[in-house]
């Protein structure tokens, strides 16, 4: 992942924000909203590509665009570097690879604690019968 290449390729977009903020909100454009077009990209491997489409399937537009938007602050600026940072990190989820699960025995003193207390409930169960009652 190419991150110079990519933020390069990011398109931003500022839109009048909705909420309450009096007659501010109503002539400043504050929200910016990210738009990343994931098959345009040359800071992407294919292999890279394929699996951000796997793992973020659901947040993808039906031309493979990602959209990003944040109104979190007064300025446009501020929402401008916290939706990049969101799009990184998004990315950088996207695209780590889990660990394979190593199989493993269990120990033996593993299989001896079982096996001994296994053992101690079944004498708790015979202890408990009647005497005299045996077959």
């Amino acid at each position: 992942m190419d991150k110079e290449r990519i933020l390069q390729e990011l398109n931003f977009q500022a839109v009048r924000s909705s909420g309450a903020g009096g007659q501010h909100v109503n002539k400043v454009s504050s929200k910016v909203v990210l738009q990343f077009n994931l098959d345009a990209s040359k800071g992407l491997t294919e292999k890279e590509k394929g699996r951000i489409v796997q793992k973020l399937a659901n947040r993808l537009t039906k031309e493979n665009s990602l959209q990003l938007q944040c109104e979190e602050s007064r300025s446009q600026h501020k929402n401008k570097e916290l939706v990049i940072k969101r799009f990184f990190n998004l990315l950088t989820e996207a695209l780590q690879v889990p660990k394979k699960r190593k199989k493993t025995k269990p120990s033996k003193a593993a299989i001896e604690k079982r096996l001994q207390s296994k053992k101690k409930a079944a004498l708790k169960k015979i202890s408990r019968q009647r005497p005299g009652t045996d077959q």
